[in-house]
Order: C-alpha cells, then structure tokens, then sequence
C-alpha cells in the first residue's frame, strides 16, 4: 500500500492527530549560542537556527519528536521550517541543506517506527517545507512594483532540493505549510512534481494556508475557497489551515474549506492569540474543546497545533476528538469536472 493509500485509510477510520509546534518547544529548552552552532565551524551566529539542531543537537529534536508521539500523533512533521537554501543563507549554512534535511527526517522516521513498533499503529512523517521569506506575487520594492528578488525557477529549485533530502530520509509525504503566496506553493508543487519524475513514483503532497488577517485572505489576496481551487490540480492528499490565529477565529474559514475541498481537511491552529508579551499562554483543556466542536460538526480528518502548542496541546486534542466520525470527503463539484480534473479517490 502506497503511503496516500495508507494515510487515506487510517483517515477513514478516525480523526488523524499531527503534531505541535516546535519552535515553541525548542524556545521552552532554552538552548545556548554552543547548542546551535556545535562544532560545524560556521562564522555567522547560529542562535535561533531552529532547523539546524538536527545536526547540533539531533537529541533535543529526538525528544520533542517522541513526546508528540507519546502524545497521540498519528503523523509528526520534520523539523525543517526553514531548512531551505534560502532561510538558510541568513545563517551562513546554505551549504548544510542536504545533510539537515536528511538527518530531521532521519529523526522524525526513526521515532515514528520506533512508536508504531510499540503499539501497531502506523505513524506517518511529514517533511515539512516552509514559505521562506521571499514572495514571487509582491514586490519587496514599493517603488518598483515589477521586482522580485527571486523567480520563479529559482524557488522551485530551493523546494526540490530539500524535498528530495526529506524523501530520501524517510518521509512519506510533503507538507507545504504557512502558505503565504499562492505562488510561492504553485513552485512547491512543481517542484515535489519533478522529484516525483525523477524518483519514478508517487510523492503524496499536503498543503495548509495562513490567513494574514480575519478577511480570510493570503498575503496574496486569496480567499480559502480560491486557494483550493488554484492548487487543487496538483492533487494534495490533504489541503488546510495553520498558523494565522486561534481555533475561536479559524473556525468559520475551516468550515468554508471544508465544503469544497474533496480531499483531507487538515487543521492546526495556534494555541489561541499571543499576549501582550508575544506569548502564547491557551491551555491545553481550552484548545482541545474548540477542536472537539470542529470534529463534531464533521469538518476535519486531521487535527493538531501551530504555534504555543505543546505535547499537552496534542495530548488533550487526541483525547476529546477520539471517537469523532472523520469529515466526509465530498465528491467533486460540477465546476472541477467540467474542468478535466479527475476525482479524487479514498478507496485503499
């Protein structure tokens, strides 16, 4: 059984668990300049270098990992955010792409094996790939509306390179996260595309959006309902939200997606609103209840927590949503067939 296969069958059968953040709980480990940088010589300071630990301190992403899946999660996702030559160059470690993408995943497959070993339960991983700070929609140059500091070719190439390290070290699908600019996810696309020619075989690709303010749009202007429908093509075995806010104001823009979306329905949000402080301090009772009431009205497959979140966070989700029916994918509307765009399929 192919792992979209595999991860649509578990699907049927429950509400999936993913996992929680990470930053948060490398920011919790209150880690030194020595932890980040190692001994890998590299001139630019490295604290904050969050993807690079994989490599410095593979122990510290070791243990969030198993304690995700101690927690509940049926998939966890690679630590690898900005693990991409581009966030990469601002730490001087463009050169380390490769080898960090290859050992987060190695991490997060090993730990996954080691839970499903334990109990029987596939776990899945999610090589994670982030938005980068560049955007191919606006430009960077109020004066210059035509500039853009980087093309089109060029991100896709980023996101080929560290897709294939992901797959090569264990992961079974891509997660394309905190998808900003519609374009920048189109190059993400394209590019798990040709590693899919390249490597002869399926390469199953999620996608989740982030809302840049209660509109319900993208950076780039898009609503979730056009967002779907720019990317459905490429097939993603599940499309969702994360980030951009708290369970409370992501709700109405979860169930919007879920109507039209005939494919998974992933969500993470946040752990509520940060405070004053930039902190967030949601409990894990409290998120876990808004969640339980977005299961209930049968509008996801896969559940977990964006930023703030913690093992406890995902530990209280698996537990109110354990029981809940899982969404039902609806069939494709008259507008996607019209279109040529073949439906999708959950048959295992």
């Amino acid at each position: 059984m192919s792992a979209r296969e595999a991860i649509n069958a578990a699907a049927r059968e429950r509400i999936l668990i993913f996992d929680g953040a990470f930053g948060t709980m490398i920011q919790n480990a209150k880690l030194a300049e020595e932890d980040y940088a190692g001994d890998l010589g590299l001139s630019a300071s490295q604290g904050g270098n969050n993807d690079i630990l994989a490599l410095t301190r593979p122990d510290v992403i070791r243990d969030i990992t198993a304690a995700y899946l101690a927690a509940g999660s049926d998939i966890v996702s690679t630590n690898t955010f900005s693990a991409n030559r581009i966030s990469q160059a601002d730490y001087g470690a463009e050169h380390l792409v490769r080898e960090i993408n290859l050992a987060s995943a190695r991490i997060a497959r090993e730990a996954a094996d080691t839970a499903a070993a334990g109990d029987g339960m596939q776990r899945f991983v999610a090589g994670a790939l982030g938005p980068t700070n560049k955007t191919l929609t606006l430009s960077p140059d109020v004066e210059d509306p035509g500039y853009r500091e980087i093309d089109f070719d060029f991100l896709a190439d980023v996101y080929r390179e560290q897709a294939a390290a992901l797959i090569e070290g264990g992961a079974d699908l891509i997660l394309v996260e905190t998808i900003f600019d519609t374009l920048n996810a189109k190059a993400a696309i394209f590019a798990v595309r040709q590693l899919e020619r390249e490597l002869g075989r399926d390469v199953p690709i999620a996608l989740s959006m982030t809302l840049t303010d209660l509109s319900g749009r993208n950076l780039s202007g898009h609503t979730v309902e056009a967002f779907w429908y720019a990317v459905r093509h490429a097939r993603p075995v599940a499309i969702g939200l994360n980030c951009s806010f708290g369970a409370e104001q992501l709700r109405a823009y979860v169930q919007t997606l879920a109507k039209v979306a005939d494919t998974l329905l992933l969500a993470y949000p946040n752990a509520g609103l940060p405070n004053e402080l930039g902190e967030y301090d949601e409990p894990p009772e409290k998120t876990a209840s808004l969640l339980k009431e977005w299961a209930q009205g049968g509008h996801v497959n896969v559940l977990g927590g964006c930023c703030g979140s913690t093992p406890d966070h995902i530990a209280a989700i698996a537990a109110a949503v354990r029981g809940a029916a899982p969404r039902v994918v609806p069939e494709p509307t008259a507008a996607t067939r019209l279109a040529g765009l073949e439906p999708f399929t959950l048959a295992a």
